[in-house]
């Protein structure tokens, strides 16, 4: 099997992981805004590399910044962010503090997994798409037989139900995780 597809494929995996650590749930994690863009010193700069984020209690996500200058910027780029937290700026420290989550934000939430799940699947099937067609070429150019093209598309298929497997696993994981209370 082609080492490329499978790096293909494993970025799915990895990005499909960073997608789902961005939903919240109950508790706190720095992966909700270590990602978000700042307007500081003239350009947008991701917020881990102008803060420290920590996370002191369950439900509490800690910025403090580097430069206490940037403070403002950074409550403006939660505020303003899907997050749906209100910063709590002290001066030195921006709080956000996780609301308890009811049933029916749950459910939102695991909409929101379940369609992130689909975005990986869909992009495993367009790699799968751009290889099933590479094999064809490959045929039709005399590069490898018939044979070997039904082997070869056999391969990809059974690796594209794997990574749909670990997809599922890693969703149903976020899913259960949303749900606990």
């Amino acid at each position: 099997m082609n080492n490329d597809f499978l790096k293909e494929c494993e970025g799915v995996i990895v990005f499909a992981r960073e997608e789902f650590a961005k939903i919240r749930t109950g508790r706190a994690n720095a992966s909700l805004v270590q990602d978000l863009r700042v307007d500081a010193y003239g350009s947008l700069t991701p917020l881990n590399q102008l803060a420290t984020i920590s996370v002191p209690e369950p439900r509490t996500i800690a910025i403090s910044p580097w430069d206490k200058q940037v403070l403002a910027s950074i409550e403006k780029a939660v505020r303003n962010s899907d997050v749906g937290i209100t910063p709590l700026n002290d001066g030195n420290t921006i709080r956000l503090i996780l609301p308890t989550l009811n049933e029916e934000t749950r459910k939102d939430l695991v909409k929101k997994v379940n369609v992130k799940a689909e975005e990986a699947r869909i992009r495993v099937r367009t790699i799968r798409e751009n290889y099933l067609r590479g094999v064809d070429s490959k045929e039709e150019s005399g590069e490898i037989s018939e044979d070997e093209k039904f082997s070869q598309r056999k391969d990809i298929q059974k690796y594209v139900d794997e990574y749909n497997q670990k997809i599922e696993s890693i969703r149903s994981e976020k899913e259960k995780e949303v749900m606990t209370v």
